[in-house]
């Protein structure tokens, strides 16, 4: 399985799909402390470092010494931020949103085999254009098709099957894949012959925090903690948050975020031992979703987001530690895509390929029947 990784980060997918078999013939990044961790780890690999917009199905077929149709995947996570739910999304109008259509073209014009993409769950709702909140409602024309939810990967799909290609995408908990940490990711995998590649099989069993730091040497690397929480945190237990504290001094942690609405669960939280982490952010000392190490008075280290993530402890991360972090953070759990990239290459090489037989997400309509139902598509 010979592909070409594009927006490859601190490159989690790629070790992964190396794990599996695959082998990379380049990489594509633009962020320069990204660009030294591939370089640190993995020094002879191609690298086209800059905008990949810049980037053509010529120019990679030139300096790859490939033809079109040659290469088995391209493979990448495009910008997610202009798709996210925890922000003020864009849809495709947004800059980073055309970067991803970039993505899908560049692919189109190499035609591998197959196409891999890796993205957060905001994806399935997110719009092709997004209309400001204040520009809707009375008064205001209704949205058009464009605008309304699923319309940025409607149009994605479209681009896909008009040139050809099968679509399958599937929401996934990577805590079910052998990675200790509740992570929401879609993955899309269009196929040049047409073909629907079946979801990729849950594994047995869950990997604790215990489980994955355990023997993690004594160097941690960590951002310090906000001093607003450092008074509080000791009260707190493994597992626990703001809510074990008694409601005047949970009100002075946390100032004016008490009297909010939600549930405000990532207050004042250490993690569980005995649970997979949640989410890994890209950085963990922020205080609304503080990833706080279970016992001691400091947020999760860089290290031990390594060991989250299922990279390597003698994987090199660049750049200062919040650049640590975020690459770290923002990359796929390594264990989660050696599965993913075992499943899609036994599959397009004709093996009989297992199924999943249970629920890959706790979410519902997050796989091309259920979304397309619950959108209308």
């Amino acid at each position: 399985m010979r592909y070409l990784s594009l927006f490859s980060g601190a490159l989690g997918l790629d070790l992964g799909l190396e794990r599996a078999g695959w082998q990379c013939v380049g990489v594509s990044e633009i962020d320069k402390q990204a660009c030294a961790t591939i370089r640190a780890n993995r020094p002879g690999l191609r690298l086209f470092e800059g905008d990949v917009r810049e980037l053509s199905a010529f120019r990679v077929c030139q300096e790859l010494g490939i033809g079109v149709g040659e290469l088995d995947a391209v493979v990448g996570g495009p910008p997610c931020q202009a798709f996210s739910t925890a922000g003020k999304r864009q849809g495709l109008n947004d800059e980073r949103g055309n970067v991803f259509l970039h993505f899908v073209e560049l692919a189109l014009d190499l035609r591998p085999r197959v196409v891999l993409i890796e993205n957060v769950r905001g994806l399935l709702s997110a719009p092709l254009v997004h209309r400001p909140h204040e520009e809707r409602g009375t008064g205001f024309p209704s949205l058009s098709e464009a605008e309304q939810r699923g319309g940025a990967l409607k149009e994605i799909l479209g681009r896909f099957e008009r040139a050809g290609y099968g679509v399958s995408f599937r929401l996934y908990d990577t805590s079910l894949y052998g990675v200790p940490q509740v992570r929401e990711r879609l993955v899309i995998v269009a196929e040049r012959d047409g073909r629907v590649m079946p979801p990729v099989p849950t594994g047995s069993g869950v990997v604790t925090l215990r489980e994955i730091l355990a023997g993690l040497t004594d160097r941690h690397d960590f951002v310090p903690l906000r001093s607003r929480v450092v008074p509080y945190l000791p009260f707190v237990g493994p597992g626990e948050n703001w809510r074990v504290l008694e409601p005047e001094m949970a009100k002075a942690a946390m100032g004016g975020a008490f009297l909010s609405n939600g549930g405000r669960t990532g207050f004042l939280r250490r993690l569980a031992w005995d649970k997979p982490s949640p989410t890994l952010l890209t950085l963990p000392n922020m205080p609304a979703t503080l990833l706080g190490h279970p016992e001691e008075l400091r947020p999760l280290s860089v290290q031990e987001y390594k060991r989250i993530q299922t990279f390597p402890d003698e994987w090199v991360v660049c750049g200062k530690i919040a650049d640590q972090y975020r690459q770290v953070g923002n990359a796929v759990p390594v264990e989660f895509a050696r599965r993913v990239g075992q499943h899609v290459a036994g599959w397009l090489a004709g093996k009989r390929v297992r199924g999943s037989s249970v629920a890959t997400s706790r979410y519902r309509g997050t796989d091309e029947v259920g979304w397309s139902t619950a959108v209308g598509g």
